[in-house]
């Protein structure tokens, strides 16, 4: 297996034709999914005591399996959070799988991980903590909440000794991310949701939220996370007002921005954000609108001695990346992987090659979509806007539709290739969802997938 012989040879060039047709095909293919069983008659058993060979392994992704699946960068695929590596990020990830790069410690990954570094100086940069707040690329928004509240809770914990003791909890919104709940049952932590009167979360509902706290719930909660662009309609809590009751209250907060993160290097928006700053600990997702490829999320921390108290392993095999002569740093020291690809390297080598300004234009290009997208939702008699649009996220009605109806459009679309969009549930409601990140998405494909609607 591990022998270079014509065979390979000849699979690396047909692996890198694909490759090179891929990147340079600006509409690929709208991909559907089909069932297990329909995809087993088709490609037959692969796994097999000899092997089927790489050519016919090769043979079967590319004609069958490839096409049950959804390119996230087609420039019709608005639902959930869509992504848009850019050609340079999609072939520096080739370059850093063939590299074998160990990304945990210093001692093995040195010129990889000060990549990762130079790239995410620059996120921390757009965030405006401190000059020694610092972060780590994980595997995405989950890991990064995750490894952010685990920071925050031994935080929590050390300041009292009788704090081991208890459940923590943490209060945040409704609108928060699905991954905040699902985190805090693996940290065996409570969740306790402020009430909202507007659609984000701002600083008084939050010190009311507190304020009627029983006294043993008080000394339970540990953080509070605000978030900075809700997935479901890319709302930003009030962040500045937030900040002030955990300053005064003594409270960790941390801030997820796993979708709207990209947005701060967006001088037409960053104002909404003002208060992040203040943060003790940011979550962002290059994989998200910082075009990267999967899978790229970041942690940044405002006190990275507090992330290392947290996370640092200790094992007998590792204390050698602890030694003066290993010295360096090591991401395994502030996040809850240990072992990792330098998933941040095809980000550094895309703003290298293009510089952060053309981020920016292309980040501004999502949010200039949203407002073309609401302008013609509001000039047309067959739709009603739901709210204005916000970040890059457009969400609105089809006058007279029930939710099957809103079901079976999204299925006609996908199932004929078209484009993918999906319905939310808004205040209730179904309702149709846009969220633009692909700066190649047209004003020419806005008009076709509203034109489906009527």
């Amino acid at each position: 297996m591990h022998t270079i012989d014509m065979d390979l040879v000849e699979m690396t060039l047909d692996v890198m034709k694909y490759t090179i047709d891929r990147i340079s095909n600006v509409t690929p293919e709208m991909g559907a999914p089909k069932r297990e069983e329909d995809l087993f008659r088709i490609v037959g058993q692969t796994i097999t005591p000899e092997g089927i060979g790489g050519e016919a392994a090769f043979q079967l992704f590319r004609d069958v399996l490839v096409k049950a699946t959804v390119p996230i960068d087609h420039p019709r695929h608005l639902a959930f959070v869509p992504a848009a590596p850019t050609r340079a990020a999609i072939m520096f990830d080739l370059v850093t799988s063939a590299s074998s790069i160990h990304g945990a410690y210093w001692m093995e990954g040195a010129g990889g991980i000060f990549c990762e570094n130079q790239a995410m100086k620059w996120l921390v940069s757009l965030t405006g903590l401190p000059q020694d707040s610092f972060g780590v690329f994980t595997s995405g928004g989950t890991a990064a909440n995750l490894s952010a509240l685990v920071t925050a809770r031994e935080e929590w914990r050390s300041r009292n000794t009788e704090n081991e003791d208890l459940k923590a909890l943490l209060i945040t919104s409704s609108g928060a991310h699905s991954s905040i709940k699902a985190m805090a049952k693996v940290m065996d932590a409570e969740v306790m949701l402020a009430d909202c009167d507007d659609e984000h979360l701002t600083g008084p509902e939050l010190q009311e939220a507190v304020n009627k706290l029983s006294k043993q719930d008080r000394k339970r909660l540990f953080a509070v996370v605000a978030t900075g662009g809700t997935t479901n309609a890319g709302i930003i809590d009030e962040l500045d007002t937030i900040a002030d009751v955990c300053g005064k209250e003594n409270i960790w907060l941390h801030v997820d921005c796993a979708y709207g993160g990209g947005a701060l290097a967006a001088l037409s928006v960053r104002h909404l954000f003002n208060g992040i700053e203040r943060a003790d600990s940011i979550t962002i997702d290059p994989h998200k609108w910082l075009f990267s490829p999967y899978d790229c999320g970041a942690v940044i921390y405002k006190d990275m001695e507090l992330a290392k108290n947290a996370h640092s392993q200790k094992g007998a095999y590792l204390e050698i990346f602890k030694d003066e002569g290993a010295h360096g740093f090591n991401p395994a020291d502030y996040q809850i992987q240990l072992t990792r690809r330098v998933r941040g390297m095809p980000l550094w080598f895309s703003l290298a090659m293009h510089g952060t300004n053309k981020y920016r234009k292309a980040i501004e290009r999502g949010i200039e979509l949203a407002k073309i997208a609401e302008k013609k939702v509001k000039e047309d008699e067959h739709f009603e806007l739901v709210r204005p649009s916000s970040l890059s996220v457009v969400l609105f009605k089809r006058k007279g539709w029930t939710p099957e109806m809103y079901r079976d459009w999204t299925y006609k679309n996908h199932r004929e290739g078209f484009a993918l969009v999906t319905p939310t549930i808004w205040n209730g409601e179904t309702v149709v969802r846009f969220c633009f990140i692909n700066p190649d998405t047209t004003e020419k494909d806005i008009d076709m997938i509203l034109d489906t609607l009527k």
